[in-house]
């Protein structure tokens, strides 16, 4: 990310806060993944920078004895099923030829990107395509407000497993309004930033699942609090990692969290750095409303998480 457009961070901004501040806070001696957290606290927000160095304490730990990174978290399994983030599109059959495409190398689940105007027709061409049996499911990327809940609710009728991030950010109590009128269970993924934020959700009743992304929360060692919190209420959490493809069981499946999510998984056929998107849309609202119908570049704008 070289510009601060799906958050607040971007890679130039990110070097220059590990310079100056993170990196020199850090303890002389004795620093572990847990004493990181410790000593990065006083400094507000820039959790992918924080978790930068928190990875990299954490990484070294491990190898150094001999554990994998699946046993430290508790992981239950060594594998987990890939899903795909599949862009918005410049027309439907376009959409239907890559979900087609992945389909046919083996991914289990299929998450759309939509938008006003971009939502309704997509959902209903994927799914008579592919039947009900294709586990499919939706990303808004905060792009509708309350104001556009009835048309939201039309997506009800093609059995999602969930929607992802309609309302903004910041409006956990628009999301719990919003879940009283829907019946596909909203997926909370920017409001969840911390454990703090994944209670507050819960308690509000703003999500009945929640994508844990690590390195925006700060690290592993708090994407496992928030994983830890979700299980303890029943909640389901996937890891959407934001790289390509991501790692979960669907929400619905008989999966419920482990004792870690984070688990070491088996990517398909695809890698992470080969998006196929012809346009994805960036999470600020603005520059969804000045540039719905601009192509974007991969390098630039994708967004596959």
């Amino acid at each position: 990310m070289s510009e601060p457009r799906y958050c607040s961070e971007y890679v130039d901004g990110a070097q220059d806060v590990l310079r100056r501040f993170l990196v020199p806070a850090l303890p002389k001696a004795g620093v572990d993944a847990a004493s990181v957290g410790r000593a990065l606290e006083p400094f507000t927000g820039h959790h992918m920078a924080k978790s930068v160095l928190e990875t990299a304490v954490l990484d070294a730990r491990l190898k150094l004895s001999g554990e994998s990174f699946g046993s430290y978290l508790g992981a239950a399994r060594d594998r987990v099923p890939y899903g795909v983030s599949v862009g918005i599109m410049d027309s439907i059959p376009e959409l239907l030829d890559a979900v087609d495409e992945y389909v046919s190398e083996g991914y289990v689940r299929i998450k759309l990107k939509i938008e006003p105007g971009w939502d309704v027709e997509p959902v209903r061409a994927v799914r008579e395509r592919f039947g009900d049996d294709l586990l499919l499911q939706v990303d808004a990327n905060a792009a509708y407000t309350l104001v556009d809940a009835q048309q939201l609710a039309k997506l009800d009728d093609f059995g999602l497993l969930l929607i992802e991030q309609p309302l903004a950010n910041d409006d956990m109590v628009q999301h719990a309004q919003l879940a009283k009128l829907l019946r596909t269970p909203i997926c909370l993924d920017e409001s969840i930033e911390s454990a703090a934020d994944a209670a507050a959700a819960i308690s509000l009743g703003a999500c009945s699942i929640i994508n844990i992304k690590p390195a925006r929360v700060g690290g592993y060692l708090e994407a496992r609090r928030i994983h830890d919190i979700a299980r303890a209420h029943g909640i389901p959490v996937w890891c959407g990692g934001m790289l390509r493809p991501a790692s979960a069981a669907p929400p619905t499946s008989p999966w419920r969290p482990s004792p870690a999510s984070p688990c070491r998984a088996t990517p398909r056929a695809r890698t992470a750095t080969s998006p196929r998107t012809s346009r994805s849309r960036s999470s600020s609202r603005t520059a969804t409303s000045t540039s719905r119908r601009a192509r974007g570049s991969a390098s630039s704008r994708s967004r596959t998480s």
